[in-house]
């Protein structure tokens, strides 16, 4: 099954309103994944908790195995 950026970017912002997010194929074969997350949903969370927020917005995509990895980058709005 491949890997739809759009839906991945759509589930991400559906989940954090207001955010600006960028969703990249670092490798072209949809094995490394990459989420760039600048939401002001982020404003005094810890790093991990930052990241847990995007990998669960993204979670049935792992849960149906058609991401394996994500890569997360984020920062407060």
């Amino acid at each position: 099954m491949a890997v739809d950026l759009a839906e991945l970017k759509s589930m991400i912002e559906a989940a954090l309103p207001g955010a600006e997010v960028a969703v990249t194929d670092e490798d072209g074969g949809g094995q490394h994944l990459r989420a760039e997350v600048k939401a002001p949903q982020f404003e005094g969370l810890s790093r991990i908790d930052q990241h847990r927020l995007v990998k669960a917005a993204v979670k049935p995509r792992f849960d149906d195995g058609t991401v394996h990895a994500l890569s997360v980058k984020t920062q407060p709005a």
